[in-house]
């Protein structure tokens, strides 16, 4: 039975948010990966066109998340999902670090608005 201690989880750090990841094909899973964001106060990530489905759970905190050219705002608890091809940009405007959750498949790509491809250690 994989466990994925905290202890062991690995963390990466890009454009100013932390991801810390559990589920990879390190850890052992075959299909899914899984992290926790945490994104500072103030930060507004650069907009990024994921290249598979991202469900983006808040745990804690509060987000803009602009998604396609349409921002609203999400408060822990609230879910969003980012489906492929879909350009999605997230900015914490309150003065706390928000936490949150992503569940994707494994081999997500981020293409950057000057067209550059970030493959998320996290993520493969």
């Amino acid at each position: 039975m994989p466990v994925i201690r905290s202890s062991e989880a690995v963390t990466h750090e890009i454009h100013g948010a932390r991801f810390v990841s559990y589920a990879t094909p390190l850890s052992g899973s075959k299909e899914l990966c899984a992290w926790r964001g945490e994104i500072p106060a103030g930060l507004k990530a650069p907009a990024h066109t994921v290249s598979r489905e991202e469900i983006f759970h808040l745990l804690d905190g509060e987000l803009l998340i602009t998604l396609d050219g349409r921002t609203g705002r999400i408060t822990a608890g609230d879910t969003v999902i980012v489906n492929p091809g879909a350009t999605l940009t997230v900015e914490n405007p309150t003065d706390r670090t928000a936490y949150s959750w992503v569940t994707t498949s494994i081999g997500l790509e981020a293409r950057l608005a000057d067209g550059t491809r970030i493959a998320p250690p996290w993520a493969n």
